[in-house]
């Protein structure tokens, strides 16, 4: 099979971008809840962040290297980084505009004000300056740039101001600059006492307190302009696979290295002067594409912490309780329940809290002997990890797979993996090379003279407060053929030898690529022989070119695709005599859309129903330790597709269609009646606070 030519792919940076664009588009959506319009222009600043930090560092160290590599979609590095910037200065503009325009003006007629310098009353400033020299003089150290005070280092995304001055000091110096470096222990947005804010929630952003007083760190000399700026770095951790001899111990002497990365992008005020601007990109070493001037706080995720002190429901989502399987709804044993059948959970719909005392009643089971579970993203302050202290501390032989290089929770991992070992625990950290990223728990009990083992298996991470913001599936299951499978991936990632076959599980870096490719061509096959044939497929991503040329093979044999892609798509859908009968959509809405389903009509002759922790990606099939496994139980598979699938296949709500070109269009209907599909779930099952 030839691999997709570059016209028919879309570059993946710009993809990302584009997923951007429609989480911002929900800020923009002037029928959501509007401390919930905060916080989605929250969530792209740290999406943003992100992208800046990992992806746009790895075009600018292609282009330093003069790497002659071209993306799949047939761009140069140097294209690539081009196109990225006029897109982010495209989005971040708008964001702005968002910000200051729409959201702001709205929340200060619902008594929610954030306080403008211009605007202090007298009681206002008066106030401020004493919060200054009671909680932020005594920490700040301003730092005069001269021979002897050289730039200092500047922290990934810390707060930072640069300021103009003239005069000299006491010593006669006159560098006519400085820079003071905002501590990351204080807040950026201060609430103001109702009595002195003059409405039930004020607001000041510490940027606003500096700029008033910045001038009483410089006594006797003149503050010609101050100016808040950012810079973000370079974030990815680099590992020696072959120097590494302690990963534990290699990645926790790498850490704090992350803080001084090379420069990817300086965000500064809209009124930094043009020579300061340009004095920073000097000490950054950046060019002018990576300059960002916003108008507002150049670190909106700050702003996260606004809604939650803001005691106003009717500008939030409405909360909700998550429902319980009946079968678990009263505390019943699990293992009696999970042996009745096959238990299927669907979050945040459903409680996370059935995994939870999957793992607890383990722990405190004198018939349970050994557990087994893999931790990607689990929570500084998780039960799961809690119970797997006290399992091994009661003597169970307990074994934990800890990936340390979950980008941005290795600190975490680390801290976990370190407590465990303390309390007995085997802790592993899966294989060099390959991150372990399946969802999996193992428990192992006698029961009757004889070991029973029982699983949970899942789509998302053993993380109890994203398992309330992401949709995910979970499955607890004690079938034997299933079990032996996830008890002999243990064994293979612990210990040493050849990749086994396996009965039920598919898994990467072995068979998962294969037998999607396979099942796919099967589906191909049975549309030319006139048998039902279709593939309904939900991912967070899909990039792997051999899957999308399979994907564009199918649909020319006429198997009808749907495929829902919450974030980057390279494949284009639409167009004619390659992709006609595809159809591409993605769900952009309250909850992070992470669910892996893969639906295959008639794929030897009985539909199939997987769910994975893989997305269609050439790291997830060929550089991770994934597993994809399918629902067996017939009323749990028709469960999954009358959940997990057709709602977002209906939904015109927050359903956004890919276009040909690579472009996304909101889905409307004029004459149906509107239809959200994490709506219509959260009616189906959690009951409203």
């Amino acid at each position: 099979m030839s691999l997709p030519s570059p016209d028919t792919l879309i570059n993946r940076e710009l993809g990302i971008l584009a997923f951007q664009k429609r989480v911002l588009a929900q800020a923009e959506d002037a029928g959501m809840p509007l401390l919930e319009r905060l916080k989605f222009l929250c969530i792209v600043s740290s999406n943003m962040d992100e992208f800046f930090e990992v992806r746009v560092a790895g075009l600018q160290e292609q282009i330093r290297a003069h790497s002659p590599q071209h993306s799949p979609d047939g761009m140069t590095p140097r294209q690539q980084y081009r196109a990225v910037s006029d897109t982010a200065h495209a989005l971040v503009a708008r964001q702005y505009e968002l910000l200051n325009d729409e959201v702001i003006p709205a929340l200060a007629e619902y008594g929610i004000h954030f306080l403008r310098r211009t605007h202090w009353t007298d009681a206002q400033a008066a106030w401020i300056r004493d919060y200054f020299h009671r909680e932020l003089m005594p920490v700040l150290t301003p730092v005069g740039l001269d021979p002897s005070h050289p730039f200092p280092r500047v922290l990934n995304k810390s707060l930072n101001f640069a300021v103009e001055l003239s005069g000299r000091d006491a010593f006669g110096r006159n560098s006519g600059a400085a820079v003071v470096q905002a501590p990351r222990a204080l807040p950026r947005v201060i609430r103001m006492p109702e009595a002195i804010a003059g409405v039930e929630y004020g607001f000041v952003f510490l940027s606003s307190i500096l700029h008033a007083h910045v001038g009483e760190l410089f006594a006797g000399m003149t503050v010609a302009g101050c100016y808040q700026f950012r810079v973000t770095r370079n974030s990815d951790l680099f590992v020696d696979d072959e120097e590494n001899k302690n990963l534990r111990e290699t990645l926790a002497g790498e850490l704090p290295q992350r803080h001084f990365g090379a420069a990817v992008r300086l965000e500064v005020a809209d009124n930094c002067s043009e020579s300061m601007a340009n004095f920073l990109l000097e000490q950054f070493e950046l060019d002018r594409d990576a300059l960002y001037q916003v108008h507002g706080p150049v670190n909106l995720v700050r702003l996260m912490q606004v809604p939650d002190w803001v005691d106003r429901p009717d500008l939030k989502f409405s909360p909700f309780v998550p429902a319980l399987p009946a079968r678990l709804a009263h505390k019943e044993d699990i293992f009696d329940q999970i042996r009745k059948g096959d238990i299927l959970l669907h979050h945040p719909f459903e409680s996370f809290q059935p995994v939870i005392d999957f793992i607890e009643q383990a722990a405190a089971d004198p018939n349970v002997v050994a557990i087994r579970q893999t931790v990607y993203r689990t929570g500084t302050d998780s039960q799961l990890m809690q119970a797997l202290i006290r399992a091994a501390q009661s003597g169970k032989e307990v074994t934990v797979v800890v990936e340390l290089l979950a980008r941005f929770d290795e600190d975490t991992n680390i801290n976990w993996a370190q407590r465990l070992e303390q309390v007995g625990a085997h802790v592993v950290y899966g294989v060099v090379g390959h991150k372990t990223h399946a969802k999996l728990a193992l428990v192992i009990r006698r029961e009757d003279g004889a070991l029973k083992r029982y699983a949970h298996l899942g789509t998302g991470n053993y993380h109890a407060r994203t398992a309330r913001l992401y949709t995910d599936f979970g499955l607890l299951t004690c079938n034997e053929e299933l079990t032996q499978d996830v008890g002999q991936l243990f064994t293979q990632i612990t210990g040493l030898g050849k990749a086994g076959k396996m009965k039920r599980l598919w898994q990467s870096p072995f068979t998962l690529h294969g037998e999607i490719v396979a099942a796919i061509e099967r589906e191909a096959d049975n549309a030319r022989t006139g048998k039902p044939a279709a593939i309904v497929a939900k991912m967070n991503a899909l990039l792997e070119p051999n899957v999308i040329a399979a994907l564009y093979a199918a649909s020319q044999a006429g198997v009808k695709i749907d495929l829902v892609v919450r974030g980057v798509c390279a494949l284009k859908p639409g167009i004619p005599g390659l992709s006609d009968n595809i159809r591409v959509r993605s769900i952009v809405g309250r909850f992070l859309e992470h669910t892996r389903i893969f639906y295959f009509r008639n794929t030897g002759g009985e539909e199939l129903v997987y769910l994975s922790s893989a997305d269609w990606m050439d790291r997830n099939f060929f550089r991770r330790i994934e597993t994809c496994f399918p629902v067996l139980n017939p009323k749990l598979r028709k469960r999954v597709i009358a959940e997990g699938l057709k709602p977002y296949l209906r939904d015109n709500a927050q359903a956004w269609e890919m276009q040909a070109d690579g472009g996304f269009r909101r889905k409307t209907s004029r004459r149906a009646q509107p239809y959200c599909a994490q709506a219509e779930l959260l009616a189906l099952y959690a009951r409203q606070k």
